[in-house]
C-alpha cells in the first residue's frame, strides 16, 4: 500500500484529518480503521484535532490515537510509532483496511538522537546515529497490502509527516523519508499565507503511483494539470510587473487563476470523483476561462 510523506511548515492538521475522512466518511463498503500517532506534540493540540476528526467520521469508534506528548520522555516518543503500527497491523491481518498517520517522524528522529547520545553511540550527520535511516525504513515498510489468495487481503496505508525548516526538503531526515515512501506532498508556507489551501507545492510534490490508483476518467482530465499550473507560475511573475502581456500569456494567466481557485477548498470539504472529473474537464479545456476565479467554487 502507499506510503506517502507529508513535508510541511503549515496546514498539516487539515491534511491529516482529510485522509481519515476520505477513507471512512463516504459510504465505503468497508470503511478504514484510522490510527493517529502524535509524537512530541502538545496534548491540547492533539485533543483538538482528535475531536474535529471524531465529529466528522461516520463511525467514531474507528478512530484510535496514540500520543507521546512533548512532556513525555524521549523513549516514549521513540516507541510510539511502533505501538501505533502494531494496532494498524492487527486491522490489516484480520482483513480490514487501516490508515495510520505518524505526526511527526522528525520528532521521533530527535528523540532517537537524544537516546543515542546518552548511550554514547557515535554520532553521524547532524549528530543523528548511523542507523536512523533503518529506523524509519523498518517502520514504514510495515505498511503493505496482503494477498487475498494466501492471506487476509487487508491493507495498511501509512502517512509519515516530516517537518521542514524554512522549506528545506534537502535536509537529512526529509531526504531519508522521501527515498522510502511512494511520493511526497509538500505544503508551502507562502501559499498558505496567500489563502491557497491546501498549500500544496506543485513543483516539489511527487506521486510515484498516483496515475495507477486513479480512475481512468480522472487520469485523463488531470493529465495536463501539472503543466498548466507550472505555466501559470511562470507567467504569474510577469503579471505583477508593468508589462504588456500578449494574448497567449493572458490566456495562460486566466487558466491558471481558474485552476488555483478550483483547487482551493474549505477545511474537510471533499468532492466526489464525478464532481472532480467534471470540474477539471471544464477548467483544463478553457470553458471557465472567462468566468473569473471569484465565481468558481
Amino acid at each position: 500500500m502507499p506510503k506517502l510523506a507529508w513535508l510541511y511548515s503549515c496546514g498539516l492538521a487539515t491534511a491529516a484529518a482529510g485522509s481519515f475522512i476520505s477513507g471512512s466518511a463516504q459510504g465505503a463498503s468497508m470503511p478504514a480503521l484510522c490510527f493517529y500517532v502524535g509524537i512530541g506534540l502538545k496534548r491540547s493540540s492533539v485533543s483538538a484535532l482528535v475531536n474535529i476528526i471524531s465529529g466528522l467520521l461516520e463511525d467514531k469508534n474507528r478512530l484510535t490515537y496514540i500520543l507521546a506528548s512533548a512532556s513525555d520522555t524521549a523513549a516514549l516518543q521513540f516507541i510510539a510509532p511502533y505501538a501505533g503500527c502494531s494496532f494498524g497491523e492487527f486491522g490489516r491481518n484480520v482483513g480490514l483496511s487501516s490508515v495510520i498517520v505518524y505526526d511527526d517522524l522528525t520528532k521521533q528522529a530527535v528523540a532517537y538522537r537524544q537516546l543515542s547520545l546518552l548511550l554514547r553511540r557515535p554520532p553521524g550527520r547532524e549528530a543523528y546515529p548511523g542507523d536512523i535511516f533503518f529506523i524509519h525504513s523498518r517502520l514504514l515498510e510495515r505498511a503493505a497490502k496482503l494477498s487475498e489468495v494466501i492471506s487476509s487481503g487487508g491493507s495498511l496505508t501509512a502517512f509519515p509527516v516530516i517537518e521542514t525548516q524554512a522549506g528545506d526538503v534537502s535536509a537529512y531526515i526529509p531526504t531519508n523519508v522521501i527515498s522510502i515512501t511512494d511520493g511526497q506532498l509538500f505544503l508551502e508556507a507562502d501559499l498558505f499565507y496567500r489563502g491557497i489551501k491546501p498549500a500544496l507545492s506543485y513543483g516539489l510534490s511527487v506521486s510515484r503511483i498516483g496515475s495507477v490508483t486513479q480512475s481512468q476518467p480522472l487520469k485523463e482530465v488531470s493529465s495536463k494539470l501539472k503543466l498548466e499550473l507550472a505555466q501559470y507560475r511562470e507567467v504569474e511573475i510577469f503579471s505583477q510587473l508593468d508589462y504588456e502581456l500578449d494574448v497567449t500569456t493572458r490566456r495562460s494567466l486566466a487558466r491558471g487563476e481558474s485552476l488555483v481557485a478550483l483547487l482551493t477548498q474549505d477545511r474537510f470539504f471533499l468532492l466526489s470523483v464525478t464532481s472532480q472529473v467534471i470540474l477539471l474537464y471544464l477548467v483544463t479545456n478553457g470553458v471557465l476561462d472567462n468566468v473569473g476565479p471569484t465565481n468558481i467554487i
